[in-house]
């Protein structure tokens, strides 16, 4: 719950310094992990709320992606800006070595030898890596290990 009190506490500074912007971002980040709550009818732990803020992340990155294709950069801006308002509650990335690493360590201890098992090994990964690393990086990594 320490993450929750961050947000909150990063949402009333925002209040307080009058900064629309972050505070429109941390909002709606608040409004997701409500809705999260409310759909599994419970409170969220701080790694539920890492996936939370992960997906919010990931959910900006696509629209980035689109609005740039589309030449609509002013909205692109916005978006790469509630990117990093939302990034400084995730933890530190993880560096190519750290990620190959925990990569080689989930493969040994899943007892993985073939592609067949990557869903074991990514089931062990992904708890370590989350928020900390991009899925998709670490699948391709995973395949490459197994491959």
């Amino acid at each position: 719950m320490e993450l929750l009190e961050r947000l909150k506490d990063a949402q009333k500074t925002a209040m307080k310094q009058k900064d629309k912007a972050r505070l429109g971002t941390l909002r709606l980040v608040m409004a997701a992990i409500k809705q999260q709550e409310v759909d599994t009818r419970q409170s969220l732990s701080d790694e539920a709320i890492l996936a939370v803020l992960t997906k919010n992340v990931k959910q900006r990155r696509d629209s980035v992606a689109q609005y740039q294709a589309a030449g609509r950069d002013d909205l692109a801006e916005t978006e790469l800006a509630e990117i990093a308002v939302i990034e400084e509650f995730l933890p530190q990335p993880l560096s190519d070595d750290e990620v190959d690493a925990l990569v080689k360590a989930a493969v040994e201890k899943a007892g993985a030898s073939s592609m067949q098992d990557m869903g074991k090994v990514m089931g062990v990964l992904k708890p370590q890596v989350q928020g900390c690393a991009d899925m998709g990086k670490v699948s391709q990594r995973v395949k490459a290990h197994l491959g």
